[in-house]
Formats: structure tokens, C-alpha cells, sequence
């Protein structure tokens, strides 16, 4: 049976584009694309799904299946429960919705709501969706990791079933860039998909901006200030509507789980019971969700209802007229110098504080109160940064490798996946043996890639069943893997509430840990990682289980820096939060650390925000290929001495003086040399004039002449100074060394025969003597090099000699038989036929025992006092 279009669309704006979106698909034939770019509140989400499982039914009668991608768990669940309302039937039967740990669907389900992460699992496991006849990526303007993944992905199925129906909705103006990959113009010069247009359902809204006396942040992140105002502004703006309309509901939008809870308990104690203010967010329990977007009671109180950005788009919430906005958002951001991932707060984009004022306008007229002002606004960004280019990309990178398109190459993306970030995940995968050495996806990683969770953890899953038993491993990755914040920052307290039922997210985190210990045994066979030498106790399986998945995060506390400094085998440093159960404690498996700056970092820069307790011992089992055992030797006031260090990654566990080898001691002196430079030896003369004259000819003629920078000489060290690095390490003073011949070891043959006639030492002028030449320093790009010479003595020379085969002139600095300088000239003939004569006026008679012909050019030099005037 067909859905009841009429009925289900009835005072819904998108009813009025359903047409021109039947058409365009059919026109299509058997399957098709499309763009739906309508506003929120416009019923897209709500009526598409219907729309295309009708038109399906056309051509596939009794068969039709649609799938609908919604971001949020929640935006499934009231997605479905909205549709099989309308619809006059029972959730789970023909409107259904799966999400992770939660499923209400069965075998006459023919519109399922699932998150991307639930059809990416579903992609990889069936690569051709078989049974399904039509996927809708909603909100793809949000620009989530795995719809865009999905994006891709999807548009590679359609290459090889013409029948696949896919439609793409955005709530923004971008529809044209989704509407060139759906099409295929993106990667094969197909035409763009059609995009179909809906105009607004939003009613009058009023925009008021209610900055705050202080900033918004401060170092420890959201201010407390700027929470109170707020909690004053919300209150103050709800009583106020409540006057005119005692209907109005009000809607708070906050960054994260910790300001949410913060206002409204502010607000809590500012309404005493009058107003019902609840929470909406990932962390508390479905029930609690739905009721909070489900509306007032009859009857009921006022609400005000303090979000995150859950209820940014995909979700009305009845009854809201009025919304209050921090104009902040919780974005992830990668730290790729410090190995950290993590949410930041930032101000949100435009385009999210125009959906956020749009909640209030979507039932009829309403109003935003912005708690900053236009400035801010102004400077936000125009959209939310894909999380593509700000994620860590682990887990996108085993989902490419399984789907054969390893690091996304030739896969039509919206956005390519930043290299550095993809460059460091496929190197993660191949640690954990999940892809291949050219990127493919190994059996292994095909394993890990069903666990729904990061890689990192699925292979602890795996690793960690096998020493802590099955049931503990599964906790601790679900306890990971979920959206709980670990009181002060301790993994075994929340994990004490969940067991014990006390949490919220109690019963989803059992159904969770039911489903990966389920995994875990299905794929016992898949690796085994080396036991540790004795058992591992039940309260340091978390511990355990989270070092093996971030061995680059298990930290130990720093001696003098107090209880709460601690240092990462990764060689970041963090703090834990102020009050930590955990502080004090030697070692830590760190789940999650992100940058901050206040007291909770203890002056590290960054904060620890999930761990658990560990042994020295345990660290050790968990990360056995960070454990190493170097000499590291040193030459210090011309002494080498040496010690042997034992390290897990960056830390030392232990440093015990030894006797050094040889070649410690070569290396301590090659890295003092490299920290100190070569004046730590110093260039004698002869060594800095071979140096010059290897310079010039580096810099006239290239290779094979030898670079002779100090940076190219301390960068091949081994290559010419080996001899006299083992003689320093022996306690010869540098001092005592002439570079000379180790430069000699540099010169290429045979082109060094022939050094000598390229850049002489001395130069032999008119008058038979030899004169030395003075070549430009290293670093001189461009200079010259020079003779000083009596002018008397280069008479006869009618021209400049050439170095380097005739490409560099010398410059003369020609000098008085006093020995005085005369004149500089790089150009003899120039300077005979001119500036000579005017020298010669002034010379004579000065000089009158020395010759000063007025043909120099054709008159023998002397280098003897004799006048021949």
C-alpha cells in the first residue's frame, strides 16, 4: 500500500514541490538523482521518504525500500516516529529507524531511518544494497565525515545500478556541489542531478543582540561569566514572551554536554519550579531525548529546553517561539604537531546561527536573542568547516580501504581528504595490520571495520578480549566509543555509574557492550596480542584495554610538577582537571586528550579528558613496540660519556652510565658538532682557503664540486670528518685538528686535477711573481676573487685574467710601490686607457725612482725600484 501523500503532506510547504521532485526523477527512468535544497522546517525530511517509496512502488510493486540518512540518532528516532504518526500506522512496521544500539523496524518496513554510520557498516558488508530501491542523504549541508563518505560512495553504487534511486537534501545554498557529484559531472563530464527548490516556511522572526559585559571565552574555554549571562538572557527573554503568549517555549543553544548542564542548572534555580527546563544532548538517554523534543503536555508548564547543536536542523521542537543563542559551537579539530583529536569550541558559522534562529520561526512568528553582537557575527565563518578537512581520519581511511578506494584516489568526494591527515591515518592503519603495505584493506582490517568504533579500539577489542576476558574489553571500548564525559576525567568512576545502572546512558551502554562482546567472540581468531607476564586485575583491565588501542597516549606523571603533569609516550605533555580522582597517580592510559590552557593544563597546553589508572608493568605489555634500549652518548668540555637509556616512546624508564663504543662516540661528537657548528674545531688557513676556492667552483660550476656551506658539510659529516670525529672521541682537543685534509677527501674525480688551473692558489703576474689569491667567503654569492698586487708589477697585461674556465674575472686591488691602495678595477684595459693616466700624473712624482710608461699595457712590469723616466 502506497503513503497517503495528501495526509501526510497536509500543511507542510515541501507538499508544494512535490511535482517538480517526481518529475525530474521520473524523467530520469528507472532510478535517478536529485537535490533537495528547502530551508528547515519546510517538511523535506518528512515527506521525501514517502514520495520516493510511492514512485518506487510504480516500477517495483510491493518491493519498494527507501533508507534515509539522518546525523543524530535522536533526528532518526523522531524522523520515524513523525512519519508513522502521519501515517496512521505503528513505529516498526511499514516507518522504522535503526540507529547504534537501538532498532524498531521489520519485515514490512519500507522507509527506514538510519545514521550515516549504519549504511557506511551496511555498504561495506553489501556493497550493492540489495533490496534497497532508494537512499536520501539528509542534512548533507552539515558536512559529516560519513556523509560525505557516503556521498561518494554512493555515486560509485549508481554506476552499477541504474535502478538505485539517491536524492541528497541541504538546508543551505549549496546544493550545486552535490548536485555535480550526484550527477557525475564532478569525475566523468555527466550532467549535474536537478535540483529542486522549496521556499521558506519560516513566519516573521525578530533579531535581537544581547551581548555580554565580558568575553565569551577565557582560557579554561567557555567563560562562567558569559554562562551566567546567558542563563540571566534566557530567562529574562522567556518571562518576558510568556506575557504575551503563555504558549511559548524557549530553546537554548550552548556548545557542549558541560555548558548545557551548567545553564540549566542556572536556570533551574533562577524559575524555582515554575518553568520545566530540560536538557537536550548525546548524552543522556532516548527517553529523556524525546521528551525533550516532543513538546509540551496538555496542560503542561512552559519549557525551556538548553541544547547543544542536536537541535540545530534536522529536529522541531513544538512549541518553541523563542531562541537563545551563545553563537558557539563544539567543532573537531586535529592537532597533527601534538597527536591530539578532539572538539574545540569556536563561534559557529552563519549559516548554523541562521538555522538555530530559524527554530523559532518555523510554527509561526518568533524570536533569536544572540547573546554577542553583529561584529562577531560578521566574523564568523559563512559555513561549518567540513569535518573532513579538521577530523582525525583513522576511521575514514579503513572505510576507503575496504571499499577499494584506498586514501579516497578517484572516489568523488565533496572535499579531498587533507594529506598530511590521511598520510598519518593510513599510517596508523598499517600499525595495526588493518591495510597493506599499497593500502588495501587486509582481513584484519575488514574485521575491524565491522566493530562500530574507532580502529584503534576495535583492535583493542580484539587484543583485549584475549587477556581481560571478553565482557571487560567490550566495556571498555563501549565506555570509550560513547558520548558519557568521564567525571574528572576518570574512566572507572563512569564506568562504576553504568554498571550500576545510576547513569542516564545505562541501559544503551549493556545493549552496547552486549554487541561488541558478541563481536568479540565472533572474531576471537582474528590476532591474539602477547599476554602480559602476570594477570591482569579487574580494575586495571580499563587501563589495559584503552593503552593497547592509544599506546601514543599512555602518560606518566612527571616528578616536581606536581600531581597532575604528566607526559605522554607520544612527548606531548598534559594536565588532568582540577580535583582528578586520578591525580597522583604514576601512570595513566589516556582515552582522550585535546589542547586547553588554564589551570586543568597545569601549564602544558593541553588537558586530559578521559583515562583510566595503569602499572609501569602493564604500560609496558601494552605497547611493547615503543619499548627501546639505546646508548645515548654525549661529548661534552671534550669528554664522551655514555648511558644506557630503556624508553617507551618518549619517556626514559631508566639511564645507567656504560662504557661507550666507538661509534657512540663518533655520533656525541658529530651531534655537538651539528649543535655548535665548525667553528667548535675552527678552519685554519690553508683549510679556509681550500674551502673558498671548493666554493667558487661549487658556485660557478655545480656538481661535482662539493656544496661547502656549513649546512651541507654538518649534514655529511660521516662523509668527510669520520678520522677526526673518532679522534675527538677519544679526548684529542679540537683545537689541535686541521680540516685541510679532510675537505681534500671531498674533491670528485678526476675533474680535481684540474683544480689547480681552475681556481689557483697564487696567481703569476707580468713581473714573475706569484701573488696569492684571496677567493670571496663561503656565504658570498656573488663575490670576487681578489689579488693585491703593486700596479707596477701587471704591466703588460692588456686585459683582466679569468678564473674558472674564463668565468669569473679577478678584481685588482692595485697598489703604490709604498704599498698603499691606488685603485680596484676588475677591468685592466678599461683602467689603463682611463683612470691610469690621472694616477700616473699624481704617482710620478711621488715615486719618481719607479716607472710609469704611458703605454703600461705594452711596457715590461718590474717588481724592482728603478725609474725609467
Amino acid at each position: 500500500m502506497t503513503f497517503r501523500l495528501d495526509i501526510i503532506g497536509t500543511g507542510l510547504v515541501f507538499a508544494d514541490s512535490f511535482t517538480d521532485l517526481a518529475t525530474a526523477l521520473e524523467e530520469q527512468g528507472d532510478g535517478g538523482t536529485a537535490v533537495v535544497q528547502a530551508p528547515p522546517g519546510t517538511g523535506k525530511t518528512t515527506l521525501v521518504p514517502p514520495l520516493l517509496s510511492n514512485l518506487v512502488d510504480k516500477r517495483h510493486p510491493g518491493q519498494a525500500r527507501v533508507v534515509v540518512t539522518q546525523p543524530r540518532r535522536v533526528a532518526a528516532r523522531s524522523a520515524a516516529r513523525r512519519l508513522a504518526s502521519l501515517d496512521g500506522s505503528r513505529l516498526g512496521g511499514r516507518v522504522g529507524y535503526t540507529v547504534r544500539g537501538d532498532s524498531k523496524t521489520g519485515p514490512d518496513t519500507i522507509v527506514e531511518f538510519v545514521t550515516p554510520g549504519i549504511l557506511l557498516r551496511r555498504l561495506l558488508a553489501d556493497p550493492g544494497l540489495d533490496g534497497v530501491h532508494a537512499v536520501i542523504l539528509d542534512e548533507v549541508h552539515e558536512r559529516g565525515l560519513e556523509t560525505d563518505l557516503l556521498v561518494g560512495m554512493l555515486a560509485e553504487v549508481r554506476e552499477l545500478r541504474e535502478d538505485l534511486t539517491l536524492v541528497a537534501m541541504s538546508a543551505t545554498l549549496d546544493a550545486p556541489r552535490f548536485a555535480a557529484l550526484l550527477g557525475g559531472k564532478a569525475h566523468d563530464g555527466g550532467q549535474p542531478a536537478p535540483v529542486v527548490d522549496c521556499p521558506s516556511a519560516l513566519h516573521a522572526l525578530e533579531v535581537a543582540w544581547v551581548p555580554g559585559p565580558t568575553h565569551r571565552m577565557d582560557a579554561r574555554g567557555v567563560a562562567r561569566s558569559f554562562l551566567d549571562h546567558v542563563a540571566d538572557t534566557a530567562a529574562a527573554a522567556h518571562a518576558a514572551a510568556l506575557e504575551g503568549n503563555p504558549e511559548v517555549d524557549a530553546l537554548v543553544f550552548l556548545p557542549g554536554v558541560r555548558e548545557v548542564s551548567d545553564v540549566a542548572a542556572r536556570l533551574r534555580a533562577r524559575v524555582r519550579g515554575e518553568i520545566e527546563v530540560l536538557e537536550l544532548h548525546g548524552q543522556i538517554g532516548p527517553e529523556a531525548q524525546d521528551r525533550a523534543i516532543s513538546g509540551r503536555v496538555p496542560g503542561g508548564s512552559p519549557r525551556i529546553i538548553v541544547s547543544t547543536a542536536l537541535a540545530e536542523s534536522s529536529l522541531t521542537v513544538p512549541g518553541v517561539r523563542l531562541v537563545i543563542d551563545s553563537g558557539l559551537s563544539r567543532e573537531p579539530r586535529r592537532d597533527a604537531g601534538r597527536g591530539m583529536s578532539g572538539l574545540v569550541t569556536v563561534s559557529c558559522s552563519r549559516a548554523s546561527a541562521e538555522q538555530r534562529a530559524g527554530r523559532a520561526a518555523r510554527q509561526g512568528p518568533g524570536k533569536v536573542v544572540r547573546c554577542y553582537d553583529q561584529k562577531d557575527f560578521a566574523a564568523s565563518p559563512a559555513h561549518q568547516t567540513p569535518e573532513i578537512s579538521v577530523a582525525d581520519l583513522t576511521g575514514a581511511a579503513l572505510v576507503l580501504a575496504c571499499w577499494g578506494t584506498p586514501r579516497g584516489d578517484g572516489l568523488a568526494l565533496p572535499d579531498a581528504p587533507p594529506r598530511a591527515a590521511m598520510d598519518d591515518a593510513v599510517e596508523v592503519l598499517r600499525e595495526l595490520g588493518a591495510i597493506t603495505i599499497h593500502g588495501a584493506a587486509t582481513d584484519l582490517g575488514k574485521t575491524l571495520a565491522r566493530v562500530p568504533a574507532d580502529p584503534r579500539l576495535a583492535r583493542a577489542l580484539l587484543d583485549g578480549s584475549a587477556v581481560v576476558g571478553r565482557r571487560a574489553a567490550a566495556e571498555t571500548v563501549a565506555l570509550v566509543a560513547g558520548d558519557q564525559r568521564a567525571p574528572g576525567a576518570d574512566l572507572t568512576k563512569l564506568l562504576g555509574s553504568l554498571r550500576a545502572g545510576t547513569d542516564p546512558a545505562a541501559r544503551r551502554f549493556a545493549e552496547d557492550v552486549k554487541r561488541l562482546e558478541t563481536i568479540a567472540r565472533q572474531e576471537a581468531a582474528a590476532v591474539v596480542h602477547p599476554k602480559p607476564t602476570s594477570d591482569v586485575t579487574a580494575r586495571e583491565a580499563p587501563g589495559f584495554v584503552v593503552a593497547l588501542a592509544f599506546p601514543d597516549r599512555i602518560a606518566r606523571r612527571v616528578p616536581g610538577d606536581g600531581p597532575a603533569s604528566y607526559l605522554l609516550t607520544s612527548g606531548t605533555r598534559a594536565g588532568l582537571p582540577a580535583g582528578s580522582p586520578l591525580s597522583g597517580y604514576d601512570w595513566l592510559a589516556v582515552a582522550e586528550v585535546s589542547r586547553a590552557q588554564g589551570r586543568d593544563a597545569a601549564g602544558t597546553g593541553a588537558v586530559i579528558r578521559s583515562a583510566a589508572p595503569l602499572s609501569a608493568q602493564l604500560a609496558e605489555a601494552a605497547a611493547p613496540e615503543l619499548l627501546t634500549e639505546t646508548v645515548h652518548a654525549t661529548f661534552s668540555a671534550g669528554r664522551v660519556t655514555a648511558r644506557l637509556e630503556r624508553r617507551l616512546g618518549a619517556m626514559v624508564l631508566s639511564s645507567t652510565p656504560v662504557r661507550p663504543a666507538v661509534e657512540d662516540g663518533r655520533h656525541a661528537v658529530a651531534e655537538a658538532l651539528k649543535k655548535a657548528g665548525l667553528a667548535m674545531i675552527g678552519w685554519s688557513a690553508p683549510a679556509d682557503a681550500l674551502r673558498k676556492r671548493l666554493a667558487l667552483l661549487h658556485r660557478e660550476l655545480g656538481n661535482p664540486w662539493p656544496d661547502v656551506s656549513e649546512q651541507s658539510l654538518l649534514s655529511r659529516l660521516d662523509e668527510w670528518l669520520g678520522p677526526e670525529l673518532e679522534t675527538m672521541a677519544t679526548g684529542v682537543p679540537a683545537s689541535s685538528l686541521d680540516l685541510t685534509e679532510a675537505l681534500r677527501r671531498l674533491l670528485p674525480w678526476p675533474e680535481a686535477a684540474r683544480m689547480e688551473g681552475l681556481v689557483p692558489e697564487r696567481l703569476e703576474v707580468p713581473s714573475g711573481s706569484r701573488v696569492r689569491i684571496d677567493y670571496p667567503e663561503v656565504d658570498h654569492d656573488a663575490g670576487r676573487p681578489v689579488v693585491a698586487v703593486k700596479l707596477q708589477e701587471c704591466f703588460g697585461w692588456d686585459s683582466t685574467p679569468r678564473l674558472v674556465d674564463g668565468r669569473v674575472p679577478v678584481l685588482f686591488h692595485l697598489l703604490s710601490p709604498a704599498g698603499r691602495p691606488l685603485a680596484v678595477t676588475d677591468d685592466l684595459a678599461s683602467f689603463w686607457s682611463g683612470p691610469y693616466s690621472q694616477v700616473r700624473a699624481e704617482m710620478r712624482g711621488r715615486y719618481p725612482k719607479h716607472p710609469w710608461p704611458e703605454d703600461p699595457w705594452t711596457a715590461p712590469a718590474t717588481a724592482k725600484t728603478k725609474n725609467r723616466m
